[in-house]
């Protein structure tokens, strides 16, 4: 720890504040509070603990720093700018404003230092319990006694808004059951929230609820006490069994006469009136916007020079380690840069007509567990649904305390927790997570999924029990709207499969997808093996040709379907090509691909001058038109499912080649 000099604390503390409270004047929007009453603490960590290279902010054992409470974003940009991370005050003059580098809550892949998107309450702590879990496991697996390649701290500082957050608790409560001492939480304890006193709504008692969660709780009374801070943090570095939460007792708007301790000060600007009079306390020229003393930023940009020193320091190790442990080094340098290790894919299983119907999930199992076998930073698990989502490897051990290597994760009944923490695992990088539920509880987890979408994480979402042929656990858990939903949320990509085929390739297209989650959606019942022959295209465009019709027959109707739908079309098809009308059977897994597709491809899958079309799924007909055509029609679920047998369900909700025949006659009479 550096030794403190308290006259440039007080300085650089100062211009943390002024800083952030100058931008969001200037922008006239934003939230000053908390960074006022923040920056003691956050000067403190990163002026005397925080391990970083401003040059190389991808740095694999840097300490990470995760701001949860995303609307203090100025205080994170302030911090950013005075370390050399590439921002100009210009940067932060233009704080908010189109196409700038600080946006209103910060974003990772557009401001350099940034680890994660934050904002939404609570995600923030369950990302760094992600980076907290990865660190560990990349430790178990690359550490040598003798070479420390990860040996770094998961910082991250919330408020009282994040811990009233459900997905807050999920994450906490895993983290201390794993002892993930590495792991420190800032909470910055100032009792305010939007709506005035946190006493309105949130009255428990945080350190025993954090240490009946196996968590080790350090109190510092007086948030701008530096010392107190830095010895606080201290005490969190040296217990290493579990992770820390160090409160810390804070006033919004610290300094200013009017606002300080109200909840006016949390999400507007002070006035220019009011940023005077918070000068004059500081003692900061009062005339003066954006200032930065000459001696606080060389001691600020003093971190480029630390950062650097200490990133050679590691590249000496690793360079010993690569001499010493050369297959093991490789394999760490695969997995920090994401490579797919060469030959991942060669065991998965070929499925082929002939074989056993399967349901999509076990075949999703068994091609999961055959890359896994090949891919060594594959790892993931499910909210406690493992057995029915297939998603536990077989061949390997449990992430738990004591065992990080393992990479079999038990999440326990946190989707949302997961969702979040798996995000956070691929921050930190070095591994490549997947998680699963049923697809019914993936809107317990979709608002991670639309973070990871903006993150643009390739994470895989595996979501079973794919439609009402659940069948008898009845409407609670047959989902119908929520394959829709997913396909709402821009980026990410949604496949469906049809049979254990389009399972296997939707697994390699997952993978394959460096910009993009995907969510795979899988049956519970089984499913045939579909015969391609002759079909034209796959699934890698998102839609192909599986049936067509004979010789130069003209196309008198297009059936389109997803997932377990698609045999029964095809079925469907054989009735009708009885009755003399030709046929044409597409499967479409994935509208995203599809979408992506190249024009002309998607015209010869769907041809403009063929109109009369008709799209099966089980779930809502929303969306369906685009590819239906007013011409068209959409057998779907518009309504919730019963409690029967699956088949008995889909059967009377029409799902049955009968009755496709049926509507496909009254289409082409029309």
């Amino acid at each position: 720890m550096a030794a403190a000099n308290q006259d440039l604390d007080r300085q650089c503390i100062n211009t943390i504040r002024t800083l952030s409270m100058d931008a969001i004047q200037k922008a006239n929007s934003g939230h000053p509070g908390a960074p006022m009453g923040l920056a003691p603490t956050a000067h403190v960590l990163w002026s005397r603990f925080l391990k970083h290279n401003p040059k190389n902010p991808a740095w694999i054992d840097r300490d990470r720093f995760v701001l949860s409470g995303g609307h203090a974003s100025m205080l994170l940009y302030s911090l950013l700018y005075l370390n050399g991370y590439g921002l100009t005050l210009e940067d932060l003059k233009n704080f908010r404003q189109w196409d700038s580098k600080t946006p209103g809550h910060p974003e990772y892949g557009h401001t350099a230092g940034v680890e994660t998107t934050t904002g939404p309450l609570g995600q923030g702590i369950a990302n760094a319990v992600g980076m907290a879990m990865a660190e560990r496991h990349m430790a178990a697996r690359f550490n040598k006694s003798d070479a420390q390649l990860i040996n770094h701290f998961t910082y991250v500082m919330c408020g009282d808004g994040d811990l009233m957050e459900g997905v807050a608790m999920e994450a906490v409560s895993l983290a201390g059951h794993l002892g993930l001492g590495r792991l420190i939480l800032l909470y910055d304890d100032n009792s305010i929230s939007i709506e005035g006193k946190t006493d309105i709504t949130f009255t428990e008692d945080v350190k025993a609820k954090f240490e009946a969660m196996n968590w080790h709780v350090v109190a510092v009374a007086d948030g701008n006490d530096t010392e107190a801070i830095a010895n606080a943090i201290e005490a969190g570095k040296a217990e290493t069994d579990k992770p820390t939460m160090i409160k810390v007792s804070t006033h919004i708007a610290y300094g200013s006469p009017n606002k300080q301790d109200s909840a006016g000060a949390h999400g507007s600007p002070l006035g220019a009136e009011e940023i005077r009079l918070v000068k004059a306390f500081y003692g900061v020229p009062e005339d003066k916007d954006f200032y930065v003393p000459d001696e606080v930023l060389t001691a600020c940009r003093g971190a480029i020079e630390i950062g650097a020193e200490k990133e050679q320091v590691w590249q000496e190790v690793f360079n010993g380690y690569r001499k010493a442990y050369p297959e093991l080094a490789d394999a760490f340098v695969d997995a920090i840069s994401g490579f797919l290790t060469a030959g991942w894919d060669k065991d998965i299983p070929q499925f082929k007509v002939g074989d056993d119907a399967v349901a999509t999930r076990a075949a999703s199992g068994k091609v999961l567990n055959a890359i896994a076998n090949n891919l060594p930073v594959l790892m993931g698990g499910s909210a406690d649904l493992a057995p029915s989502n297939k998603t536990y490897l077989d061949a390997f051990d449990v992430f738990q305390k004591g065992a990080y290597g393992g990479r079999n994760i038990r999440f326990g009944v946190r989707e949302h927790a997961m969702a979040s923490i798996m995000s956070g695992m691929y921050l930190h990088s070095g591994v490549r997570p997947y998680g699963g539920t049923f697809l019914v509880f993936a809107d317990y987890l979709r608002p991670a999924v639309r973070v990871a979408s903006l993150m643009k994480l390739p994470l895989i979402y595996v979501f079973t029990h794919d439609s009402v042929a659940v069948g008898e656990d009845g409407p609670t858990h047959q989902p119908v709207e929520h394959l829709a939903s997913l396909r709402t949320i821009p980026g990410l990509q949604v496949i469906r499969p049809a049979d254990a085929r389009e399972t296997a390739e939707a697994w390699i297209k997952a993978l394959t997808t460096d910009d993009a989650p995907t969510a795979l959606l899988l049956s519970r019942q089984k499913l045939p093996i579909l015969d391609r022959t002759g079909c034209d295209g796959d699934l890698r465009y998102g839609a192909y040709i599986l049936k067509d019709v004979e010789g130069d027959n003209p196309i008198d109707l297009i059936l389109i379907a997803s997932g377990s739908e698609v045999h029964i079309c095809v079925e469907a098809a054989e009735k009708l090509a009885e009755k003399n009308i030709n046929v044409r059977v597409i499967s479409m897994p994935s509208w995203e691909l599809f979408e992506k597709a190249s024009a002309p491809y998607r015209e010869r899958i769907l041809p403009s001058d063929v109109k009369k079309r008709m799209a099966v799924e089980a779930g809502i007909t929303m969306g369906w038109e685009r590819y239906v055509g007013d011409a068209g029609k959409v057998m779907g679920i518009n309504r919730f499912g019963a409690s029967a047998p699956g088949g008995k369900v889909l059967a009377e909700l029409g799902f049955t080649a009968d009755n496709i025949v049926e509507n496909a006659l009254e289409l082409v009479k029309e």
